[in-house]
């Protein structure tokens, strides 16, 4: 009861909208939940974030969760996880996911999940890593382990936001190595999990470390996809 009363004085709001939540529902309000722009990548193999990566690296399945536009609930909502603190939307939003991937013929065979990861530096300054967040949420409704030491960053890369296709690739081309027991993964199918993807250079630069690993099958998996 108590509970109730401090719901009512200070009411939860949804991360997406703003407005008041009702009672049971977390982060994002059900309106929120069903209206927000999803892809449906994850039922199409040859979807357009898929074609995307033609030429440029060999991925098993590419999709992602959300359209992300400027303006709008999904960039609110990242930008909040990011840059707000607000980590249980990642966690949230990877179980919602995580959900409709495990409907899904393409993602059915995964092994183990690995998120892009962020510098050591940048990551302390946050707090946290907001793409371990969404996979950790996955890796929840999948039942599948996350192992975010396998890959990292050599160096810190600049802002990405301002950058032409070209100096994006030259800004991540070649910061990503593999730890010392990369071996264990051998033949693993492993799934690659961003919070956004813009040119996909972030994605490219990690494919090639992680195709140091023998005979692997890498897919991909995004909370949103930046679409032009």
């Amino acid at each position: 009861m108590f509970s109730d009363f401090i719901s009512i004085i200070f009411p939860k709001l949804c991360s997406a909208c703003g407005r008041a939540m009702h009672k049971g529902e977390e982060c994002i309000c059900s309106y929120c939940s069903y209206h927000l722009p999803k892809t449906g990548f994850h039922l199409d193999d040859d979807n357009q974030l898929s074609r995307m990566f033609w030429g440029r690296t060999t991925l098993n399945s590419v999709a992602a969760f959300y359209y992300f536009n400027k303006s709008t609930k999904v960039q609110k909502l990242i930008h909040q996880l990011k840059y707000k603190g607000k980590k249980e939307i990642g966690i949230k939003t990877g179980e919602l996911y995580g959900n409709e991937l495990k409907a899904s013929d393409l993602f059915k065979n995964i092994d183990i999940i690995i998120p892009v990861p962020l510098h050591f530096s940048k990551e302390k300054k946050r707090g946290y890593n907001q793409s371990r967040l969404f996979a950790e949420g996955i890796a929840k409704s999948l039942n599948k382990e996350v192992d975010f030491k396998m890959l990292f960053r050599n160096r810190p890369s600049e802002t990405q936001t301002r950058k032409s296709r070209y100096s994006r690739w030259e800004n991540v081309s070649e910061i990503f190595s593999l730890a010392d027991d990369y071996l264990k993964l051998k033949g693993f199918h492993i799934l690659l999990v961003d919070d956004v993807i813009t040119t996909g250079a972030t994605i490219e630069a990690c494919a090639n470390a992680l195709f140091k690993i023998p005979e692997i099958k890498l897919s991909v998996a995004a909370m949103a996809y930046a679409y032009t």
